[in-house]
């Protein structure tokens, strides 16, 4: 229990130093706070708006009001990378307020009252469902690409293994989303594709199951966002996913110590855009305790 204290104390206080100019005819990656999940919102520089994932479904209201106040009124694209608890149940609440024009899923099954939910707004608003299938390439804008780097495998061991794994590119920027594939997984992406980026969504909230050294070597991510919540009880994330984002000299942010992360970026540049700064969100969440 110290160790997990110790660490996120740790992450707290490492305090990125970003100074990238502000950047025009922008890109925005929102790596929104769901707590113990993921949640992604893609804005094109069109204004097509990407949604991957929803976190847990109390965290729908949270996602539909954060879209509003992004002005957002159509979702382009919704992406479920695998059906699991905490990366579909705010779905639910964005298909309940927001049209949603398609949905990019990975085609498991999965008997929850919370898949069965997310599955009944599907059909019920008719909305169209495409299998993903790696190596499928989707042009979201002029000179902005979604490339899928993974699905589901017929021999996988758990739902994990069969998450959606995404490479966003906007001329030279690339991010990848690796949702919550394992270290298998990410071996085989990174022998097959080019896995280089300067953002990185860890994968599976800087759990044990992910995130090698050998990987983030491949990737060399100049900036990484871990999703999750300070108070979960997984010990998320670990002290070896840590310490291989140190060896690679990357600069961490995470949703639980920083709020609501956004990415912007004009394709050459970037900033990172933190909701707050971890002793901020620190005095909050004590506050909000008493």
């Amino acid at each position: 229990m110290k160790k997990v204290i110790h660490l996120f104390f740790l992450l707290l206080f490492i305090i990125p130093q970003i100074t990238y100019a502000t950047p025009q005819n922008s890109l925005r990656v929102h790596f929104i706070d769901v707590g113990q999940g993921d949640s992604i919102l893609i804005e094109t520089p069109d204004n097509q708006a990407i949604l991957i994932d929803g976190g847990v479904p109390k965290a729908g209201s949270k996602i539909v009001r954060y879209l509003k106040e992004q002005q957002i009124e159509e979702i382009d694209l919704m992406v479920a990378t695998h059906p699991d608890y905490d990366h579909i149940g705010g779905l639910i609440a964005v298909l309940e307020h927001l049209p949603v024009r398609k949905v990019l899923e990975n085609g498991e099954v999965h008997l929850t009252k919370t898949f069965a939910k997310y599955r009944f707004y599907l059909f019920k608003e008719k909305i169209p469902v495409q299998i993903a299938q790696a190596n499928d390439s989707i042009t979201l804008a002029e000179e902005v690409e979604l490339k899928v780097l993974h699905a589901a495998e017929e021999d996988a061991e758990n739902r994990n293994q069969s998450a959606i794994a995404l490479k966003l590119t906007y001329e030279k920027i690339d991010f990848l989303f690796m949702s919550d594939v394992e270290a298998e997984q990410e071996e085989a992406i990174a022998e097959k594709y080019d896995v280089d980026a300067e953002v990185l969504k860890i994968a599976h909230h800087g759990s044990n199951s992910s995130s090698t050294l050998k990987f983030l070597r491949e990737v060399r991510p100049e900036v990484s966002i871990i999703t999750y919540s300070a108070s979960n009880d997984y010990g998320h994330p670990v002290g070896r996913v840590i310490n291989n984002l140190q060896k690679v000299d990357s600069q961490i942010f995470s949703t639980a110590g920083y709020g609501n992360v956004v990415v912007e970026t004009n394709g050459e540049q970037y900033i990172v855009l933190p909701e707050m700064q971890p002793m901020e969100r620190l005095m909050k969440r004590i506050k909000n305790k008493e």
